[in-house]
Formats: structure tokens, sequence, C-alpha cells
């Protein structure tokens, strides 16, 4: 089995009180689950299951801060007004988080009190294939893949910190 780290530094987490998922080489577009990520980080994890479930539907934008050259405004949208509908990206993170979910209930957690500590999101490999052309040339066809990781963290009570 393979082992890879995480984009989180290990010694900022706690084991008892963490737990982590991660998805690797999912065929979404870098760019959707980078802004996904950013805008469910630091959410509780009922809100943030909700929340995505409303992307979904196409009831609540996600507000795009980087990649928004010509997006269109989207209603609802505060600091800034481009946004988007991402359903393949937002499908994709729910999943990892539902599994991030399972692995805390697993540690015996308190589901509840989970909020999103860390969600990431970048490139992985390329899948590089070539689409025939006229008069026997091809074109380079490249994919590329996506990581996300997801940690959860109890939400920490007055008095308590990293």
């Amino acid at each position: 089995m393979p082992k890879w780290g995480y984009s989180i530094i290990a010694e900022e987490l706690d084991p008892e009180k963490t737990a982590k998922a991660s998805g690797r080489e999912i065929r979404v577009s870098q760019k959707s689950a980078r802004e996904v990520c950013a805008a469910i980080k630091g959410m509780k994890l009922t809100l943030a299951k909700q929340y995505l479930r409303q992307v979904i539907k196409k009831e609540k934008p996600v507000p795009f801060r980087r990649h928004k050259k010509k997006v269109a405004h989207r209603h609802g949208l505060k600091n800034t007004f481009a946004g988007r509908y991402p359903i393949k990206a937002a499908s994709k993170i729910l999943r990892v988080i539902e599994n991030a979910e399972a692995n805390a209930e697993n540690k015996g957690l308190d589901v509840d009190e989970l909020k999103i500590y860390h969600a990431a999101a970048y490139p992985g490999i390329k899948i590089k294939r070539f689409t025939p052309r006229a008069h026997g040339r091809a074109s380079p066809k490249n994919e590329t893949t996506t990581h996300i990781e997801i940690v959860l963290t109890e939400k920490l009570r007055q008095g308590e910190g990293f």
C-alpha cells in the first residue's frame, strides 16, 4: 500500500482529537476543488455537509476568489461576488468528508462537535493521452487529477487549545 503524507504538519495535530481522510487522483477540476475546500474550511461538519448538498442542488454558490476571470456574479455572496456551482467537485469532496466522519466515529470522537480544521486540494498526476487529428497527426490530451485532504478535529471548548 502506498504511503503518502498530508500537506498539514503532523506536529500541529493531536491524534486523539483528529480524524483524517484523503482522496487521491480524483478526476475533478483542481481549480474548482480548491475553491470548494476554501469555502468549507473552518465550518462545523454538519454545516459543511449541508452546504455541499446545497451546492450540488444549485441552491448556494461557492465563492471563487482566485480563478474568477469571466465568472458571473451570484446572489447571496458577501465579499466576493463571483461564484459558481461546482457540482462534481462538491460531490467528490462530500464523499471524502463522509470518509473522515466515519474515521472519527471509529476513533470514538463526538461527531456533533467535529469541525473542519484543514481542507486542501492540489494537483495530482497528469493522465496523458492523444486524440487523433487529420492527416495522420495527433494532439496531446492531458487531464490533471486532484488530491483532496480533509482533517476533522473536535471543536475546542473554552480554555483549551492546540
